[in-house]
């Protein structure tokens, strides 16, 4: 497979974010704010869908698995992945804690911190279920490829918004 080097490089990648977040969640002595918390789980849990989303086509290839039934077993495993991972997180009741209170704060507070990752998470969706009907099988790598980047960019997104959320230290 000749896009095994570049998954292997997003996996790798993701992996430090999740790095970066278990550091964050050790190092700062205790969340002091309940988003803080929702924020921490996303950066760990969607940096190791991350993973996994990149190397199970790498995992997969090794059994000579190639062309579409690659890439669509590929999906199905990274759609169940997203879904059951949207699932968990929305279960928390912190999640839903910091989705409410953004809502009252300000539609447009929540519209900034709601509706870019809700895009990303859309158009990686798409991506993969373009691959897994099949219609357009020579972008299939392309597209896997492309949903794999998308939540490695949501996942940014979310240590972004942790570190931005931060005040000014205190004594």
């Amino acid at each position: 497979m000749q896009d095994a080097e570049l998954l292997v490089a997003l996996a790798g990648i993701a992996g430090v974010f999740v790095g970066f977040g278990a550091l964050i969640s050790t190092t700062r002595g205790g969340v002091s704010e309940g988003f803080e918390l929702v924020y921490i789980r996303g950066i760990m849990s969607w940096g190791l869908v991350v993973i996994v989303a990149a190397l199970v086509p790498v995992v997969i290839s090794r059994y000579g698995i190639a062309g579409h039934e690659l890439w669509l077993l590929s999906s199905l495993v990274f759609l169940l992945l997203v879904c059951f991972m949207s699932v968990v997180s929305s279960r928390t009741s912190e999640h839903n804690a910091l989705l409410a209170a953004q809502w009252r704060a300000s539609r447009m507070r929540f519209a900034r911190f709601a509706v870019p990752p809700l895009l990303l998470e859309v158009s990686l969706l798409i991506a993969l279920v373009l691959v897994v009907l099949g219609p357009v099988t020579d972008f299939e790598p392309a597209l896997y490829i492309t949903a794999v980047v998308l939540l490695l960019f949501e996942d940014a997104l979310y240590l972004a918004q942790l570190v931005y959320s931060q005040g000014p230290p205190t004594a």
